[in-house]
Parts: structure tokens; sequence; C-alpha cells
């Protein structure tokens, strides 16, 4: 699979990421054979988070995937923390080391690739984020450290504190959801598209060489459902089918295609646990779409050019 760097990192990581929220539905030979066949893709990318299945989803993958150091080597694991379900989000110190060393005994292993603050905490004292990091870093436990859904200035005070460079930022984003997008082509518009509602983030992390790594990519609203066969977007998926006919692939690989056509070289986070939709997935980084193909697929989901 196509790979690029992570951020300012050196770390090279395939271009699609396998989201592991739901792998603890699957049963123990299902995990297996998924897993499998994802590092037989070349997607060896696996995100996590210490709040998925409140932390089996993390044990699932180590067992699916029979753990050892042979393994780990051949693997890149992400994981995120900062969510306390139900109840705040917590970027204290002791949080964030605690939470790691939860995630590390889960997954049975002594390090993370990469480690992202799991959305914004309204409390963040970043001086303590940076105290943690420092002993996650130096202690060898974690190799990289990113965010997700924060704005350019929520990254820049913690920036401010850092030592380490912020990797990655993970962002809703899909063709119904593509507001990161539509407000730099509304600029100056008196429309609903024009508003910007996260400071223009998409233009920051290029200029900071931050990978955004869409999640949701086939999501419409806030977990409403999946755009891809929805009566709800009847020109979308005429427009996305007709195009799939051509390229002789699926509708699902013209989705992520879409996402991997933007020159801001996003990382997608695929969240299905099936096989053949994931390697529908994996192959749309064989798909390069042309610009009006592009602008074809954003106009039909209702998307507007000013």
């Amino acid at each position: 699979m196509r790979k690029i760097k992570l951020g300012k990192s050196n770390l090279e990581v395939p271009v699609i990421a396998i989201g592991c929220m739901r792998i603890e539905q699957l049963s123990k030979n299902e995990a297996e054979a998924f897993v499998q066949a994802a590092l037989d893709e070349g997607a060896n990318f696996l995100d996590h988070a210490d709040i998925y299945g409140g932390g089996k989803c993390e044990e699932v993958f180590s067992e699916a995937i029979h753990m050892t150091p042979a393994v780990r080597e051949k693997i890149i694991l992400q994981s995120k923390c900062g969510i306390v379900p139900g109840n705040r989000f917590d970027f204290s110190k002791d949080h964030i080391l605690k939470s790691v060393d939860g995630i590390l005994s889960r997954l049975k292993t002594d390090y993370l690739d990469v480690l992202l603050l799991h959305r914004p905490d309204a409390l963040v004292e970043p001086e303590e984020v940076a105290e943690a990091f420092d002993k996650l870093e130096s202690s060898g436990k974690v190799r990289h450290f990113g965010v997700s859904n924060q704005n350019p200035m929520q990254i820049q005070l913690l920036q401010r504190y850092l030592k380490q460079d912020i990797v990655a930022n993970q962002l809703q984003f899909s063709i119904t959801n593509a507001n990161m997008v539509s407000a730099g082509i509304n600029v100056n518009m008196v429309n609903e598209s024009a508003i910007d509602r996260d400071g223009s983030v998409l233009d920051f992390c290029r200029l900071n060489d931050i990978t955004i790594q869409p999640w949701s990519p086939f999501q419409y609203g806030f977990f409403e459902g999946v755009f891809l066969g929805n009566d709800k977007f009847p020109e979308l998926n005429k427009e996305i089918d007709r195009i799939a006919n051509k390229y002789g692939v699926t509708n699902t690989t013209i989705a992520i295609a879409w996402i991997l056509r933007h020159p801001a070289n996003m990382m997608p986070v695929i969240g299905t646990m099936n096989i053949e939709r994931m390697k529908d997935c994996v192959r749309a980084t064989e798909i390069n779409l042309t610009r009006e193909e592009w602008y074809e697929i954003y106009r039909a989901a209702g998307n507007i050019l000013p």
C-alpha cells in the first residue's frame, strides 16, 4: 500500500488506518481473520482508544493478533486517551500517564507508536500535558504524539509548551461532512457553507505538516448513518455509482478515493470489520480521481460552489 510520512516524523505509515472501535463485536475467529486480512493488505496501522468498548477492544485486538515482540515489530499502534465516558475530558498529567499504562497492558506491548489526546479538554493545562509527554517519551512508552478534533489555536497552545511535534489531528470528514473544505471554497460568501467552524484547520495542518486522519469517512451527521446506498442522498449515490462503474470498483472504494484525492495527504481511519469492505477501502489507494470527478461528487452531496 502507498505510504506517507506521519506529520513531521520519520515514521512511514500506510495511507489507510484500520480503526478498531468495533472489533469487540467480532468472535475470536472473526477478529483473527480480520486482523490477518488487514495485514495481508499492508494495512498495518491500527487505531485504538482507551474508551472503545471500555478497553475491551484493545484486549480483543491483542489476542486476535497474538501479540509477541516479533509481531509488534510489524505493526504500527496508535491509541487515544482523555475521555472519561459520560463524565468529563481529562488531560491532566496523572490521567494521561495512567491511561497509557492501561493501554499498553491491554495491547500487550511496551510502547505506542502514536498517542492522541482524544478531543479537547476545556480545563487543559498545557504544562501538565508537556510533563506527561516528556515522561512518556523518555521512558520509551510513546514515540509520537497528536490530537483529535482540535482547532489551530488549541494546537498552538499545546505546541507552545511541548518539546514534541504534534504529528496528527483526527477530524470528522467525509463527502457529506466536508465543512473544512467547504468553508475554504466559500470564503467571504453570505451562505451557510462559508461559516468557518474550525479555524481553517485544514490549511493550518497543511502549513504545519500535521497529518489529518479523517474519522467516520462514510457517515453523515454525527453517527446518523452511512450515506452510501442511502435514499436520503439519491444524487450523490448516483454519481458515486457512475464513477465506481467507470473504474470497475465499489462505491466504498470511490468514497475513500475522494478523500485521498485531496492534496493534504489525509489518512482516513476506516472502522469497518468486514473483510471485503476493508479491501475495497484499500483499493482506493490505486484510484486517482480527476479534478472533474472530485467536484462532481462534492456537488452531488449538496455542497455548493459560489
